[in-house]
This record gives structure tokens, sequence and C-alpha cells, in this order.
């Protein structure tokens, strides 16, 4: 039975991207992705880039590399993953000094600018005034995540990689079992946000990723233009991610609810004319969690029309999936100690800017080339 270099587990952007890497640098790579029709967290993405976001010499750097990256990506993949910028528009709810909101991003690489609410208003005509005390707007980078996952896919098939569609059940010392067979490499590294943590722990191996159980509304395309990339300035997803991770032995405990589920009212319109407009995000210990999804989409409209009145009762589909955090912000990225031949690459805060750029320094890194940011992030965790 042949043997790679490498079999990467998971097909979302963090593992198509990685795979992609490893090949480029003539290595014999499996990838594994359980779905044929990808349901994961890229495939839900807004599809930001966040360049500006960075608040440490590291982050800022990634984020640098993340824009060279993106600017010659369409025509090194051959595909056009409608790179474009766009302006976000960070709401501030109408009950929040506008000055203390703002006083957040300061650290940022570029803060973001302050409006009034008129000028808020004059640059998304779309948001209800009433809501809102003011609003940030910077200049933030898009892609489409599904189709720029799938252009990594392709030019990693033709660059000599494999690919298979099965579920992998268990991480073994020199492979993976799935459910269509055992397949056998040198080295495995878990790319399955949301799952990495199970996969992991079904090899004896405790690791701090995390999961939020995430929902949004898929509109199809519509004539309506939405002008800018809508988001609260005051996001509770981290703050929920936070509060989550105080006692990592409570995820070990499949049924627990953490912490009270929120919502963060943001829309993003793709060049197709289609919507997404979301998110709830839910913290429960068990990936495989039923969620009520009539009562979770008539929560997400109530909110999104609130701020948003035209999106609001568009007709669409509710959709859920896994988004992978840490408890720090920072990727987990690296060899898992307890396991030769075993890594990870997932738990990324902002993975459309973070994962090219990285995918390239772990594939030059495996390989045995010094890298001081992969170093980094692996002693992080």
């Amino acid at each position: 039975m042949k043997t790679y270099d490498w079999i990467v587990v998971g097909g979302g952007i963090t593992g198509a991207t990685l795979a992609y890497e490893l090949v480029k640098v003539g290595l014999s790579v499996l990838l594994l992705e359980q779905h044929a029709t990808p349901e994961n967290a890229t495939r839900y993405s807004y599809g930001g880039l966040a360049y500006w976001s960075g608040t440490t010499p590291l982050t800022r750097q990634l984020c640098q590399e993340a824009i060279a990256r993106y600017q010659i990506l369409s025509q090194e993949l051959d595909v056009d993953i409608q790179l474009r910028e766009l302006n976000l528009l960070l709401t501030i709810s109408a009950d929040t000094n506008p000055e203390t909101a703002a006083a957040v991003y300061a650290n940022c690489a570029v803060p973001p600018r302050l409006l009034s609410v008129q000028a808020a208003c004059e640059l998304e005509p779309l948001i209800n005034r009433e809501v809102i005390s003011g609003a940030l707007t910077v200049k933030h980078g898009h892609i489409h995540p599904d189709k720029t996952a799938q252009a990594y896919i392709q030019a990693f098939l033709r660059a000599g990689g494999e690919m298979q569609i099965s579920q992998v059940l268990q991480v073994l010392r020199g492979g993976v079992q799935t459910n269509t067979g055992t397949y056998h490499s040198a080295n495995v590294v878990i790319c399955a946000g949301g799952l990495s943590r199970q996969l992991l722990k079904s090899a004896g191996i405790a690791i701090k990723v995390y999961f939020t159980h995430a929902e949004m509304i898929e509109i199809p395309p519509v004539d309506l233009h939405l002008h800018t990339l809508v988001m609260p300035a005051n996001l509770q997803r981290f703050q929920l991610e936070a509060a989550s991770t105080q006692v990592d032995e409570l995820w070990d405990e499949t049924g627990n609810e953490l912490v009270s589920p929120i919502l963060d009212v943001g829309a993003v319109q793709f060049l197709d004319g289609s919507l997404r407009l979301g998110q709830i995000s839910r913290v429960l210990t068990n990936p495989d969690a039923q969620i009520n999804a009539e009562n979770s989409e008539q929560w997400l409209r109530t909110s999104i029309t609130q701020v948003l009145p035209a999106l609001g009762n568009l007709p669409g589909t509710w959709h859920h999936c896994l988004v992978a955090f840490s408890n720090n912000r920072l990727p987990v990225v690296g060899a898992v100690p307890e396991l030769k031949g075993v890594h990870i690459f997932s738990g990324f805060s902002n993975p459309l800017v973070f994962v090219p750029p990285l995918a390239q320094r772990f594939a030059n890194f495996v390989t045995g080339k010094d890298d001081e940011i992969c170093s980094q992030i692996n002693c992080s965790w």
C-alpha cells in the first residue's frame, strides 16, 4: 500500500492551502475530506480579509504577507478568486459611546475611522439609523472563500497531489483510519477546524483547540445592493470564546453548553448578488449537537431586520457549521509532542488572512528550513 509523506485531514481553506503548499515543496500528499460538497466554515464564511487588524508585530507581519500573497493568487491558481476591496462598516449600537467603541481598535495596524450616524448611512443606505450611535469604517479585503478553497484543491491536484472523499475516524501512528480504509504516511496534519479536537482525542491527545456552532442565512442573488460588509464594532464572539475556554476539562464532556449563545449581526453581498447574513455562535461541546433551526432562523431574521430592515425577510436558507478557535486568538500550529509525526494546523481566528502565509511557512519549515514565526506559534501552546 502506498505511503505518503503527508496526509492532510480537512478540505476547507486551511487543509486545501496547506496541502497545496506541501506539494509545491516536493512532498507526496494525500488530502482527505469527508464531504463531497463542503459543509465547513469556509463554505459559509463572509470572505472578509482583515488585513488592517494586526495588533502585534507577529500578526501585522502575517497581514502584510497575506496582502502580497493574495495579489498573485488568482494568477497562480488559475482561477478568479474574486479578490476586491470593500468598505467594512462596524456598527456601534445606540446605547454605546462611539469614542469608547473606537478606542478598542486603536492598536490596529490601520485603526478604523469613526463615522457619525449620518456619514454611516451615506456609506451604507440600508442601515437603520435608529439603532446606531455611529460606526467605524476601514478598507477591507474580500474574496469568495469557497471558490478560493476549491481553486487551491484543483491546483494541488494538478501539481500531483491526491484527494479522497473519506471520513477520518482515528489518527494513528503512521497514518489514519477512515470509513473507507487505512492510509499510511510519515506525517499527518489535522486541519479539520471544529473537528480537530475530537480527532486528536481519538489518538489520546489533548489539544487546546475549541469550536463554536455558527449559524447564518444564505440568500440567493437579489437586485438589492449592499454597499459594505456590515459587522458590529463590539464582536461578542471573541468574548464568548474567551469565557468558554476558562476550564479546558469541560470540553471533554459532551453535552455541555458553557456560555449563553450570542448573535453578532453581520451581512455581506458577493459579486453574483447573493448574501450571507449572520451570525449566531453557540458553545456546545458536542460537535454533533442538534440545533433548532426554526428558532435560530427566527432569531437571526429578527435581529438582522433591526439593523438592516431590507434584508431580514429575504427568502433564503439557514445553515450551520463548526468554527474552530484557540484560547489566545493565535493559531495552533506545529508538531504534537505526544505522537511522533502528528501535527496540527487549526484554531485560526482570522483564517483567510493568516492561513496562506502560514501554510507557505509551515511547508518550508517541515522541509528543514528555519522559520521564526512557525517556531514562535508552536511554542505558544
